[in-house]
């Protein structure tokens, strides 16, 4: 009997399934690059080569392996050529990496020049005769500052309520419009950059810059959950967070613009504004043990110098990181080691070195950085002022029995002011102190000014000598209850230029005022109660409302010393949250923001005597915020010559207001007679109609028949109902 035949797996016809799971290679050259700009290295040195080249690459996210990089050699002198082959696994990737690490700085010595490998092929057969290209027609872009041109001079500001936004212009009762009001959906809130050219909507994938007088999308960056954001003093970098740390899924889009696998478990990204490149990735989530209370984020957690070329990074309690903009390297490839530093901050860039910066002038003063370092290992807490990047500790101060340090610049860069909280030695009660530098005298000079309370705000008036601090002895300070108003002192001081300290301007007690509001012009300020479910109150100070005096230079001693500070207007917002300064320091803007209470939601805008010009009481209103202007562009001498025909302009601008009152009466005048018109119209007509209907008999003139109904009082009873 014979078995069963066995078919030997030789005789199976197994063509159906290898046309259906065939993998087409790619036997062409287009998924190769040659990058030349390597350094040129020996044998000893390769595999150091190699890892680093891969890590650059995989920076900007391209995946490349050692075993893909071939390095040719030069055999007569045992070195490398000075440029590699990588080879990717298609034409898509090799594609990627040409756009992402063309003049990719690779050290500060070389620098990465990317061709594909069929282009070099090419050279050699390149046909040299001339074609004259074809001229494109030109398209003109928008200018991104362009709401700087307007005739009328107008600023701009923002709303947002509910789920609409909307672009106001603001000026005269005639001039105040709506710009813009775009169709943004599905955003957290927004924000201006800091001299205006940008405005960012934050959104679930991430952030959106729009910009240009049609408001079209400029740049993108996807940083997803995205909740705060900061820009860079002069807008060539942002600065993303988000709680939630970065997770790249397999099969991600890959790019410069994009994050890569590097970047996981990080939560803070850096962007190039005008290329949408992402520079690096840091994580500032909390590593501490669980068991460790989480402290709040300080924010922004990247402070920027104020010329972009540096960020500096503050790992509390051990060091300050400064790193180069746009490469992010670490500056001098090492941190400042400071035991114990909790907080630090820039020196502001004032009007004068910027105006020597731009000359290249080698007066130009260094980045300044001040920060400060608690008690510990029987050593006195300290400030310190650093010159960067030369790393010159150009002053510093001792302090004693400190709690808490808080560094206040002048926005000008020729003050520092440290408002230092400081305990009794049994510790049972604060006092403050403020260490006041002078950064434009020799050896930076320190002031000490002494106070019994506690120091609730402190403000220093923009490009002048004056500050204004709220303080309070309060015993209901630490613990405020439901309906309690903290009762407060506000204080201005002044530089006695004859004794050459600061000396109290004015004292205004028994106040329930917390926040300091200084117009961006100076002079002018604004005492808010802000926060407050019983107190809303605003006031109004001129601190040179007696000019002609404070111009004779009266020194402290005088008895009209602090007359010139006088209250101007008193108003009030109920729950007000808010309190900002238009650019030009004319106008106030209030806001009752819904984010906070839902009371009475809505803004108001105020002159700078406190007179109401708009109010708007909205609900689920969330922001108001005024667009902010660049520096002038006007030179010192064309300023000085602005204020001394400054009377010229004024009676331009004078004829202007007349001439918008005779405006507002003549179309009041228009509407009050097209309303008797159109009432002598209405009476023609029923006079008319009346006419046709009734019995007309014909008179020699018209006659007008005018009832009255006069009710009587024949008799009254009066019955009461069982």
């Amino acid at each position: 009997m014979s078995g069963p035949s066995v078919q030997s797996v030789d005789d199976i016809d197994f063509s159906d399934i290898e046309s259906k799971y065939n993998v087409q290679f790619d036997d062409g050259l287009d998924n190769i690059i040659v990058v030349d700009g390597v350094p040129l290295i020996d044998k000893s040195k390769l595999d150091k080569l190699l890892v680093k080249i891969a890590k650059e690459f995989s920076r900007k996210g391209i995946s490349v392996k050692a075993d893909d990089i071939f390095v040719p050699w030069d055999d007569t002198t045992g070195k490398s050529k000075g440029f590699i082959f990588v080879e990717f696994r298609n034409v898509e990737d090799a594609n990627l990496a040409l756009a992402a690490m063309h003049h990719h700085p690779f050290d500060s010595k070389h620098t990465f020049k990317v061709n594909r490998f069929t282009d070099i092929e090419q050279y050699p057969d390149f046909d040299e005769t001339y074609v004259e290209p074809e001229t494109e027609e030109y398209a003109p872009k928008e200018h991104l500052r362009a709401w700087l041109a307007d005739p009328q001079g107008r600023d701009q500001y923002v709303t947002y309520r509910g789920d609409e936004v909307a672009i106001h212009w603001h000026g005269k009762p005639s001039q105040s419009e709506v710009a813009h009001k775009p169709e943004w959906k599905d955003f957290l809130y927004v924000a201006w950059s800091p001299l205006g050219t940008y405005i960012a909507t934050l959104h679930r994938q991430g952030v959106r810059l729009w910009g240009g007088s049609s408001w079209k999308p400029v740049q993108r960056f996807a940083h997803p959950m995205v909740k705060l954001i900061d820009f860079s003093p002069c807008e060539n970098y942002l600065v993303t967070w988000s709680n939630e740390p970065i997770v790249v899924p397999e099969g991600a889009v890959q790019g410069p613009q994009y994050f890569s696998p590097d970047d996981e478990g990080n939560n803070i990204a850096v962007w190039d504004i005008k290329s949408g490149d992402l520079l690096r990735t840091f994580s500032t989530l909390n590593e501490t043990e669980p068991s460790t209370p989480k402290k709040q984020m300080p924010w922004p957690a990247l402070k920027w110098s104020p010329d972009d070329k540096l960020v500096g990074r503050l790992t509390a309690g051990e060091m300050i990181s400064i790193y180069e903009a746009p490469g992010m390297h670490l500056h001098g490839k090492k941190s400042l080691k400071i035991e114990g530093v909790v907080d630090f901050e820039w020196c502001p860039q004032g009007d004068k070195d910027r105006e020597e910066s731009s000359k290249n002038s080698k007066k130009a003063r260094e980045n300044i950085i001040a920060y400060w370092t608690p008690e510990f290992a029987n050593q006195p807490a300290r400030v310190t002022l650093m010159a960067f990047p030369s790393r010159t500790i150009l002053r510093q101060k001792n302090l004693f029995n400190v709690t808490e340090c808080k560094l206040y610049w002048q926005n000008q860069g020729d003050f520092l002011c440290v408002k230092v909280d400081r305990h009794t030695k049994t510790k049972k009660s604060i006092f403050c102190n403020l260490e006041i530098f002078r950064l434009r005298e020799k050896d930076y000079p320190v002031e000490v000014v002494e106070l019994k309370d506690t120091v609730l705000d402190f403000s220093w008036e923009p490009k002048g000598e004056r500050f204004a601090i709220v303080s309070s002895s309060d015993p209901n300070l630490g613990n405020p209850g439901p309906g309690i108003t903290i009762k407060t002192d506000v204080s201005f001081y002044q530089l006695d230029r004859a004794k050459n300290d600061f000396k109290p301007l004015r004292a205004l007690p028994n106040r329930t005022s917390n926040a300091i509001r200084w117009s961006p012009r100076g002079r002018h300020v604004v005492l808010a109660t802000v926060g407050s479910s019983s107190k809303s109150e605003l006031e109004f100070w001129d601190l040179d409302f007696n000019l002609d005096d404070a111009a004779k230079g009266k020194d402290s001693s005088s008895p009209d010393w602090g007359s010139s500070v006088q209250l101007i207007g008193t108003a009030d917002h109920y729950g007000v949250t808010d309190v900002e300064w238009d650019p030009s320091g004319r106008y106030l803007a209030t806001s009752a923001s819904a984010w906070t209470h839902t009371l009475e939601n809505g803004y108001a805008i105020w002159d700078f005597r406190g007179q109401e010009i708009v109010k708007q009481i909205q609900d689920r209103f969330k922001q108001f915020i005024w667009r902010p202007r660049p520096p002038t562009l006007l030179g010192k001498e064309k300023q000085k010559q602005i204020r001394r025909t400054l009377k010229e302009y004024g009676r331009t601008f004078d004829e202007e207001d007349a001439a918008e009152e005779s405006n507002v009466s003549a179309e009041l005048i228009a509407l009050r007679k097209r309303l008797v018109d159109e009432w002598n119209a209405w009476r023609a007509l029923r006079k008319k109609e009346t006419g046709e209907k009734g019995d007309s008999h014909t008179s020699d003139e018209d006659k007008e028949e005018i009832e009255v109904w006069v009710d009587e009082v024949i008799e009254q009873i009066e019955e009461v109902v069982e």
